[in-house]
């Protein structure tokens, strides 16, 4: 996928005015996600995008600082976060609000999930918790099935309750 690719479909998936929202965005997401997640996951993942996108993957990973146990703690397991450091991280980089940070970072990930080997989007769903694991187009589809079960569950309870009701 070229560069020009990628940030066009995060400015329609995002609904974002411009191809500098959209540039802002995907830069925001993955320098956080850099800082989330294991160096040689991120170096993986930038291998694999355009590389103006890689950049910041690259450029974080590389610039983990601290003593060499937390620079080795760091590149094989990343900084400890939830969503709502997350959140707070991408909103902070691209001066919005952290739900319109989230609603950025999800569109992009869907972009993602199709740039890259669905290998890699396994490893990185295996990598993050579950409070961020739900931006992943993987965890929501789960999410969405879930609620259509539940929905369809509910019905046939409520149908069988009424039918017992005419039968009484």
């Amino acid at each position: 996928m070229r560069y020009e690719e990628l940030t066009g479909l995060v400015q329609a998936r995002a609904q974002l005015p411009d191809r500098q929202s959209a540039e802002r965005a995907i830069r925001a997401t993955l320098e956080t996600l850099a800082e989330r997640i294991p160096g040689g996951l991120a170096d993986h993942m930038a291998a694999q995008l355009p590389h103006e996108a890689g950049e910041p993957l690259r450029r974080v990973a590389a610039a983990h600082e601290g003593t060499p146990e937390e620079r080795a703690y760091r590149r094989d397991h990343g900084e400890r976060f939830g969503l709502t450091g997350f959140a707070g991280r991408i909103a902070w980089r691209t001066e919005r609000t952290e739900e319109e940070a989230l609603r950025e970072a999800a569109a992009f990930f869907e972009v993602l999930d199709s740039a890259v080997d669905p290998e890699l989007m396994e490893k990185l769903y295996g990598v993050l918790p579950n409070d961020i694991r739900g931006l992943l187009p993987e965890a929501r589809a789960e999410q969405d099935a879930r609620a259509e079960r539940d929905t369809r569950t509910e019905r046939g309870s409520r149908t069988e309750r009424g039918s017992q009701t005419e039968r009484g």
